[in-house]
């Protein structure tokens, strides 16, 4: 039986969700930073959803029985 690969894509995604999150976090109040995207905090939003999606994976790896798996009796 091989790894999920749902394992490494979750841990992935959330790592880096993470990271996006905490910079747009700190540096929330910095205009300038964020005047190419008209004032809004790209790194924040999009850290968000790749932590969402990273624990969405997550969350899906560790489901006991995947339809993957055999038959059970």
């Amino acid at each position: 039986m091989g790894l999920d690969i749902r394992w490494p894509i979750g841990l992935m995604f959330t790592l880096v969700g993470l990271v996006m999150t905490v910079f747009g976090f700190i540096t929330r109040s910095d205009a300038a930073m964020y005047s190419r995207s008209l004032g809004i905090n790209i790194n924040l939003i999009w850290g968000v959803v790749l932590l969402i999606f990273g624990a969405l994976m997550l969350f899906l790896a560790s489901r006991k029985n995947g339809a993957g798996g055999p038959p059970q009796k």
